[in-house]
C-alpha cells in the first residue's frame, strides 16, 4: 500500500498501567487501511514523526489503535503525552513497515514481543483468528515484571477461546502470583533464555519478533539453533538496523558459542 497522510480525530486516550496508554483513533475506513502487523507515524511536530505500531487489525471502520508507553524523562515522550491530554485530531501517515502477516500461510505462528512490541502481535493474533480461529499460535510476552503486561488479560481470553493458542509470560521478576492457567505459562528470566530452555524445533513456523535490535537479534539467534527458516522470520528491526546474515548459520552460531 502506499502511505497515505491523514488527520483522525481521537476517540479515547485510556491508561493500561502507569507507564502505557491506550490510543483510539477514527479516519476515513479506506484511508487507514493497512495489513495486520504494520505500523503508523505520527505527527508530533513539524519536522518529527514518531512510528507506533498499529495495535488492530484494519475491521473497515476506520479505527486505529495505539499502545504507547511513556518514558517522562524523555523530551518525546512527554510532548507526546501533552499532545494525547489536548489534542482533538491528530495528524498521522499510514501504513509503513513489512513485517506484516502472511495471508497465504497457514504454518504455525511463533510471536515473540517486549514491552509494546505486544501491540503488533494483537494486530496479527486478531487477523490471523478471524481468517482461522483454529491456527496454532504461540505467544511469547516478555516485561521486566508482571504489572508491565498491561493488557494480560487478553491473551488470557485468546487461549480460553481458541485451542490453537498458547501464551507464554516472560518476567524478569518473580510475580507475587505464579503466571498459569488453560495454555497459559509463566517464564522466569530474558526471552531468549526462556526461548532456548523451552522449545525445541521451530523449522515449521513462520516467526515475527518484536523488540529492541538486541533482544530481536538475540531471539534469532537461539532461533536459528532450533531450525529458523531465514525466509519465515520477520521483524521492522531487520529494515531500520540490518544485520549480515540476519539469520546466523548453524556453523556460525557453533563458531560463536553460541549452541
Amino acid at each position: 500500500m502506499t502511505p497515505r497522510t491523514l488527520t483522525c480525530q481521537v476517540i479515547e486516550v485510556e491508561d493500561l498501567n502507569p507507564d502505557v496508554f491506550r490510543v483510539q483513533l477514527e479516519g476515513r475506513p479506506e484511508a487507514v487501511a493497512h495489513d495486520p502487523g504494520q505500523y503508523l507515524e505520527l505527527k508530533l511536530a513539524e519536522d518529527i514523526w514518531v512510528p507506533f505500531s498499529i495495535a488492530n487489525a484494519h475491521g473497515g471502520d476506520g479505527m486505529i489503535e495505539l499502545h504507547i508507553q511513556h518514558w517522562p524523562e524523555r523530551d518525546n515522550s512527554a510532548r507526546l503525552r501533552e499532545l494525547m491530554q489536548v489534542a482533538e485530531r491528530l495528524t498521522v501517515r499510514l501504513p509503513g513497515g513489512d513485517c506484516m502477516l502472511d495471508p497465504y500461510s497457514r504454518r504455525p505462528l511463533l510471536l515473540i514481543a517486549a514491552g509494546t512490541g505486544f501491540s503488533q502481535m494483537k494486530a496479527i493474533i486478531e487477523a490471523a483468528l478471524h481468517d482461522d480461529p483454529a491456527r496454532e499460535i504461540d505467544l511469547w510476552w516478555a516485561a521486566r515484571e508482571r504489572r508491565d503486561l498491561y493488557l494480560e488479560r487478553l491473551p488470557r481470553e485468546w487461549a480460553d477461546d481458541h485451542p490453537g493458542v498458547r501464551f507464554h509470560a516472560v518476567t524478569e521478576v518473580v510475580p507475587e502470583q505464579p503466571i498459569e492457567g488453560e495454555r497459559v505459562c509463566g517464564h522466569r528470566g530474558r526471552i531468549d533464555q526462556a526461548l532456548a530452555a523451552s522449545l525445541e524445533d521451530v523449522s515449521g513456523h513462520d516467526v515475527y519478533v518484536s523488540g529492541s535490535p538486541g533482544m530481536v537479534y538475540a531471539c534469532v539467534d537461539v532461533l536459528a539453533s532450533l531450525g529458523l527458516e531465514a525466509t519465515r522470520v520477520f521483524s521492522d528491526v531487520f529494515a531500520y538496523a540490518p544485520r549480515d546474515p540476519i539469520v546466523p548459520t548453524a556453523g556460525s552460531l557453533v563458531r560463536e558459542g553460541r549452541s
